[in-house]
Formats: structure tokens, C-alpha cells, sequence
């Protein structure tokens, strides 16, 4: 096992990834930039290394500052987190050629995944279904693109190869916007992504946003440790999430997860890892994978009761996965509250000092956070300040669970998105369970202004 791991990241999951060395005896070394001085992981940490000014460029993507700090502290293993560098293929390989473990798959898979289009092509072999679309990159000639399309069929939607966030994407209902679209989405993601390639897939009208979490280790052995129901979202990006997914039928999610297990063997996948699928009319249709550990983790880690972070440090560390797929079963409901420094309704970034922080507590609730009484939430990064999960034995107890501890919760100092979590927990509509992916977004058009 290490004796040392550098944690490249920052906010509540930099302060998760520290308590679970704490715990397995293991050295955890903090990253921070100058905006992060006074984080609850700095104040904790075992050693603690500035490795630049606020800006992000200039910090938590600093490649050489953070291999720099893992030299100088005798680091074994750098574990990136999420966001930032985690998907990043080359800084796992510069990882990996300095002599450190990348707490995350190799390189190469990273590559394979990260690509849109690779990635379609991979899982199209391993037998997972995919959304229709185009065979790979779209051509340039103006014929080809509508005769693609045509294909489809309309409504479709156009996506950038290197894409993630929710960026690079725009959706054509007539052939009359279609080379318009294509030539503005070339455009952006060459802009913010470097790679102008763009793909085409059919806009799905009613889907629901449904992930496999796998891990798996360096001899071969790959397991899928259930699903997640993150369909509760704005602008593509993930509001609230649950587990297992309500109204889907086990052998759809067992067929589903033994194929991405299939998968993970396939390409040698090694450490943790979520299958992303659109789910509509009783049929899966992958749509990427992610190549890390996700936010909504922790959900997992309730419904299977697998602790994931020290999973993938143990798989890290070159030891075979402690459990089999037959060992792995659901136990109740888990849902997760994204809490965000934000105007609830305008989605507008709130920085500033918090006054007043008063977490929630009893049975089946966990509070993932770094923040603090005067803790100051810094404008440069995400917005997000916490994770409020929480399980029950049955959706109902969830639900209920969760209301409660909304109801607790009290932040004060600056905005957050808590009065919007209320009443998507007093709505029918998420009450009943099964909503679409334009649920969410759909409500708050409707809202008044």
C-alpha cells in the first residue's frame, strides 16, 4: 500500500479523498492555490504545498507544479479527483513517466473515452447500444451532412468529439439550420476544446440521464456496483441525483451493467468508472463515459455499500478488487442534493463569506463539504459548496429524509440553490419518479419572473 498520495483538487472532494487516507494510514499531501489558504483540507492536511495564484491555469492545471510538489514530498501516487486534470490523458501519462501512480485508468483508455467518437466506436464492438448517428467525425461536404441527417432523422443533434459540460452541442430540427449548426459547433469546440471535429446523433424528445458505476482492478476483474438516476438538470449539468433509478426494471439494468463490464475488460480498463446512457422506451443508448470518480459517488456508496475512494486507491496500489459482482446487492434509496453558491432560480455565481453554516444530521444523512463558519467561497472555481445525500430503506423514507434535512440546513452570507432543492422536493412531478432530462429546465421557463 502507499505511504504517500498527493491530492490534486480542491472543495469537498480534496476533504473526502483526505479522510479516506486518513483512515487506510496513508499520508495525504494537499495541493492548494492561493485562493484555497484557509480551506478545512489545508488547515487538516499532514503537509500542505501552494502550487499557485487563484486562477485555476495557473494552479490545479499546472501540470509541473503539481508533479513539482509530488517530488519534493516524496509522493508515491497522485489522485486527481474530479474535474481539472482527471480526464486528462496526457497528465496521466506525465504522472505515470515521473514515477508516480495515477490514481485512475492509463492513459490510453483515458484517450480512447475521451473522444466522443472513439469511444462510440469502442462500445459499438463491446456490444453496448448506442445512440443512432453518424459512424464517426462528419465530413465537410454539405451533401454528405444533410444526406446524414436525413438518415437519422430529424430532430438531431450535433456534438463536439472532445466536448464535456454540456458544451459544443446544438440541436437541428430542419435541414434549413443544418449546415449553419454544424459550421457554429466546428467553431466552438475548436475554440474550447482545440478539436473542431463534431459528430451527429438523433435528439432523443424524452430521455432519462441513467449512469452504471464499474471499478475494476489490473488482473481483469471488472464489477458494476448499480445505477443513477442524475436526469434532475440544467444546461446539462446535474442538479439532483438518486439511486437505483425509480421505474426501471432490474434485468434492463443487469443486462446493461454486465455489458459495461464486458466493456471495461475489452479495453483494459482499470479504477473507477461510470457509463453515461440516454434510457428512453425501455432501451439504453450510451452516450460517454467518464474515466474518473463522479460527484454523485457517495450515492453508490450507500446503495452498494462499496467505499469507493478507498476502492480505487486500493486498485491504485496494484491489489485485486475485495469483492465479486455476486457479492454486490441494492440496499434501500439514496438521493444527492447538489449544493451550489448560486442564486437558486438565476443560476448566477454568489462568492462571498458565509456567515451562518448549520449542516443537517440523524439517521441516513451524510453532509459532503469543506466549508465552514467565515469561510470565504472564492469566485474562481465551480460554485458547488456541498453534497447533501441521504439514504432510506425505501424512496419514500428518502424523500422524506431528505426534506427534513433541507429543512435544517441553513446558509447564510451568501445565496444558495437550497430554496430551489426545497421545492423540487415538494414537486409531484419529481415525486413520483422517472422525470426527463428537460424536466427541470422546462419548470423554471414556466416559472414567474
Amino acid at each position: 500500500m502507499f505511504k504517500k498520495i498527493l491530492v490534486a483538487n480542491r472543495g469537498e472532494i480534496a476533504l473526502r479523498i483526505q479522510r479516506a487516507c486518513k483512515e487506510m494510514g496513508i499520508k495525504a499531501v494537499m495541493v492548494y492555490s492561493e485562493a484555497d489558504r484557509d480551506a478545512k483540507y489545508v488547515k487538516l492536511a499532514d503537509e500542505a504545498i501552494c502550487i499557485g495564484p487563484a486562477p485555476a491555469a495557473q494552479s490545479y492545471l499546472n501540470m509541473p507544479a503539481i508533479i513539482s510538489a509530488a517530488e519534493v514530498t516524496d509522493s508515491e501516487a497522485i489522485h486527481p479527483g474530479y474535474g481539472f486534470l482527471a480526464e486528462n490523458a496526457d497528465f496521466a501519462e506525465r504522472v505515470e513517466k515521473s514515477g508516480f501512480v495515477f490514481i485512475g485508468p492509463g492513459p490510453e483508455a483515458i484517450r480512447i473515452m475521451g473522444d466522443k467518437v472513439s469511444a462510440k466506436q469502442a462500445m459499438i464492438k463491446a456490444g453496448i447500444p448506442c445512440v443512432p448517428g453518424s459512424e464517426g467525425e462528419l465530413p465537410d461536404d454539405p451533401a454528405q451532412l444533410k444526406s446524414i441527417a436525413k438518415k437519422i432523422g430529424y430532430p438531431v443533434i450535433v456534438k463536439a468529439s472532445g466536448g464535456g459540460g454540456g458544451r459544443g452541442m446544438r440541436v437541428v430540427h430542419t435541414e434549413a439550420a443544418l449546415l449553419n449548426a454544424v459550421t457554429m459547433t466546428k467553431a466552438e469546440a475548436a475554440a474550447a476544446f482545440g478539436n473542431p471535429a463534431v459528430y451527429m446523433e438523433k435528439y432523443l424528445q424524452n430521455p432519462r440521464h441513467i449512469e452504471i458505476q464499474i471499478i475494476a482492478d489490473t488482473f481483469k476483474n471488472a464489477v458494476y456496483l448499480g445505477e443513477r438516476d442524475c436526469s434532475m438538470q440544467r444546461r446539462h449539468q446535474k442538479v439532483i441525483e438518486e439511486s437505483p433509478a425509480p421505474g426501471i426494471p432490474r434485468r434492463l439494468i443487469e443486462r446493461i451493467g454486465d455489458r459495461c463490464v464486458t466493456a471495461c475488460k475489452k479495453i483494459g480498463y482499470r479504477n473507477a468508472g461510470t457509463f453515461e446512457f440516454l434510457y428512453e422506451n425501455g432501451e439504453f443508448y450510451f452516450i460517454e463515459m467518464n474515466t474518473r470518480l463522479q460527484v454523485e459517488h457517495p450515492l453508490t456508496e450507500f446503495t452498494s455499500g462499496v467505499d469507493l475512494v478507498r476502492t480505487q486507491i486500493m486498485v491504485a496500489a496494484g491489489e485485486k478488487l475485495p469483492f465479486t459482482q455476486r457479492q454486490i446487492g441494492m440496499r434501500g434509496h439514496a438521493i444527492e442534493c447538489r449544493i451550489n453558491a448560486e442564486d437558486p432560480y438565476k443560476f448566477t455565481p454568489s462568492p462571498g463569506r458565509i456567515t451562518l453554516w448549520h449542516a443537517p444530521g440523524g439517521p441516513g444523512v451524510r453532509v459532503d463539504t469543506h466549508i465552514y463558519n467565515n469561510y470565504r467561497v472564492p469566485p474562481n472555481y465551480d460554485s458547488m459548496i456541498a453534497k447533501l445525500i441521504v439514504h432510506g430503506d425505501t424512496r419514500e423514507q428518502a424523500l422524506a429524509r431528505m426534506r427534513t434535512a433541507l429543512s435544517e440546513t441553513v446558509i447564510e452570507g451568501i445565496h444558495s440553490n437550497i430554496p430551489l432543492h426545497r421545492d423540487l422536493m415538494a414537486d409531484a412531478g419529481f415525486g413520483e419518479g422517472g422525470t426527463n432530462i428537460h424536466y427541470l429546465e422546462k419548470g423554471l421557463s414556466q416559472r414567474p419572473r
